[in-house]
């Protein structure tokens, strides 16, 4: 099951292989959408509710955020806002296949692929000086050919360079990829996500994976970056947002299909993850998503 489905954006790049925008606020642009293309996107006034995947979170005016490819977003200002603002968003969109061969072509740039599969789950660059990315936009948007280009690409060695980097969906959380341990280690994120609801302990996964017990649990630590236990439970809360959002289905079957037995284990680790209760995510999503959704239908 899905989350709400996001209207598909075509993003032209005949003329040009990165596209920049900017707009104000209130404007047809601003809806629940998703593209092929990765976004970088700040906001520049006005503060509200950030949809990003199946992260709900808050911004605010200097937030700057990164989207992946067909990842669903929606910045949606908070109403107290009454007034119009002409500028609220800059932002920038590039295809995958520009930086995997400009990489191809210069290695030293072989690094920023690991900011894009960060943005597979859409990135928050906590404390990144808002000065800074909206002169980088600027020079983005006031250059014109290599020049432009050139612009974009300091902008982007600067945000991987940057340490506070929060992904915030879980649902598009990124499979690794590369030697041995990490395919080994694929394998198993693999699983997880295809049969999330089975039992499945860290015994039967290091056996799967062909390790010890102590030496998968380091590995996959230092692969995903969480406990395996932690990663499992993300996943499962993940798909309990998709049901969520989709679904009018009870939150206790919504449990029970997302592998939890226990309704107070599940509202206790939902809760841990989204910083909010099961009650409160639907709510919020369907308060703001779904007037949004039916109005550009």
């Amino acid at each position: 099951m899905s989350i709400i489905e996001p209207e598909i954006e075509m993003v032209d790049r005949s003329s040009r292989s990165i596209r920049y925008l900017q707009h104000g606020w209130p404007t047809d642009l601003c809806r629940w959408h998703a593209h092929e293309e990765y976004e970088l996107h700040l906001i520049v006034e006005t503060r509200g509710k950030a949809f990003v995947g199946d992260h709900i979170g808050d911004f605010k005016a200097g937030d700057l955020f990164m989207t992946g490819p067909n990842l669903p977003h929606n910045w949606i200002t908070d109403q107290v806002w009454t007034e119009a603002v002409d500028t609220r968003d800059m932002l920038v969109q590039f295809s995958h296949d520009s930086v995997v061969k400009l990489a191809e072509g210069f290695p030293e740039f072989s690094q920023v692929l690991q900011l894009l599969q960060l943005a597979q789950s859409g990135i928050l660059f906590e404390g990144f000086n808002p000065t800074f990315a909206r002169g980088h936009m600027e020079a983005i948007r006031d250059n014109k050919g290599a020049e432009r280009i050139l612009s974009f690409i300091r902008f982007l060695v600067r945000l991987n360079e940057h340490a506070e980097k929060k992904t915030l969906s879980v649902t598009k959380l990124i499979q690794p990829e590369g030697g041995s341990k990490h395919a080994r280690i694929a394998q198993i994120v693999d699983h997880i996500t295809k049969n999330f609801a089975e039992s499945f302990s860290v015994s039967q996964a290091a056996e799967m994976a062909g390790m010890t017990e102590v030496t998968f649990s380091r590995n996959f630590q230092s692969v995903t970056g969480h406990s395996f236990v932690e990663f499992l439970n993300r996943i499962r809360i993940g798909q309990a947002c998709a049901m969520l959002y989709a679904s009018d289905d009870q939150i206790i079957t919504i449990a029970q299909n997302a592998g939890y037995k226990n309704l107070a284990n599940f509202n206790r680790h939902f809760l841990k993850v989204k910083g909010m209760t099961p009650s409160e995510y639907r709510d919020t999503a369907r308060k703001d998503l779904v007037p949004q959704i039916e109005t550009h239908a």
